[in-house]
């Protein structure tokens, strides 16, 4: 296999969608000596999301979880989402056991109910929404689109674009009637490059971005921030999946980063909260890169 397609293959947003468990610390001197931030283990109560209130979709595992902790880490108080009933109220406990606020509702993000329900449920317990990161997301299996099936491609776009829109739908009014609010929606290094068999994953983060510039533009004047993020390799469940079906191993995927490691999701999470804090004030319609690097090769 050629240099070429080889990279193509195992940098595909597939792999680079989210994360891994922590790489070994191979030829990372080289590229990046930077400490990758701990998780906080205690709350500030005057942290700079004192009284806010976040709402996160897809809270209960990976970049979602690690956004959940961090915002309630910072005085925030946290509403949450999943599928996974017990993670999520193990989840929620356990912010509440340091000192944080948390609380966990089962929801969807596929189906529209459960997604007005959730939002709903956030403002008729907090009163209000001041910060949304939409953030659940499944990967794709790898195939071309010829062998690809109509339902798998649906599944992907329903839960990654259709969940993005219904969130805003849902978000948005109740922004508008308190003056104010911010979106932060998680997108992909495969919202900017286009990687062979992953269509399902690549179109529906593209359309993640699209989703997002359109928000952005539709209600800069109403004081209501939108931008997304641009994740690379991220330690969470789904790269393992993703490096299993993949048949390929840490070291690989992280030399493919001009950072030469995979981010861990707590790097993020700090993404995700600069852009939803007084100083990305002026910051609209923006997808943050996230990748380590991998979109300036």
């Amino acid at each position: 296999m050629s240099e070429i397609s080889r990279r193509q293959i195992l940098t595909t947003g597939a792999i680079g969608i989210t994360g891994f468990a922590t790489v070994m610390a191979v030829q990372s001197a080289q590229a990046n000596t930077q400490t990758p931030p701990e998780p906080q283990a205690s709350v500030n109560t005057d942290g700079r999301f004192t009284g806010k209130v976040v709402l996160i979709t897809g809270a209960t595992s990976g970049i979602g979880e690690a956004t959940a902790r961090a915002f309630a880490a910072e005085g925030a108080t946290v509403h949450f989402c999943g599928r996974r009933e017990m993670l999520g109220e193990q989840i929620a406990q356990s912010i509440c056991d340091i000192g944080g606020k948390a609380t966990y509702q089962r929801a969807d993000v596929r189906i529209e109910e459960d997604v007005k329900a959730f939002v709903d449920g956030c403002v008729e317990q907090y009163g209000r929404i001041d910060i949304a990161f939409n953030n659940a997301g499944i990967e794709s299996s790898p195939s071309t689109i010829a062998d690809r099936s109509l339902n798998d491609w649906m599944d992907v776009m329903t839960t990654n674009a259709t969940g993005v829109f219904l969130s805003m739908k849902y978000e948005i009014p109740h922004m508008l009637r308190q003056g104010n609010g911010v979106i932060v929606n998680n997108a992909s290094v495969s919202s900017h490059v286009g990687f062979a068999t992953i269509a399902p994953y690549s179109a529906s983060k593209h359309a993640v971005v699209s989703l997002t510039k359109v928000a952005a533009l539709e209600y800069a004047d109403k004081n209501i921030r939108v931008n997304a993020i641009a994740p690379g390799a991220v330690d969470t469940p789904m790269l393992r999946r993703a490096l299993a079906a993949w048949n390929t191993n840490f070291e690989t995927v992280s030399q493919d980063y001009p950072i030469k490691r995979i981010v861990r999701p707590e790097e993020i999470a700090r993404s995700v909260m600069f852009l939803c804090s007084d100083d990305a004030s002026c910051i609209t319609g923006m997808d943050l890169d996230a990748t380590g690097g991998y979109l300036t090769k």
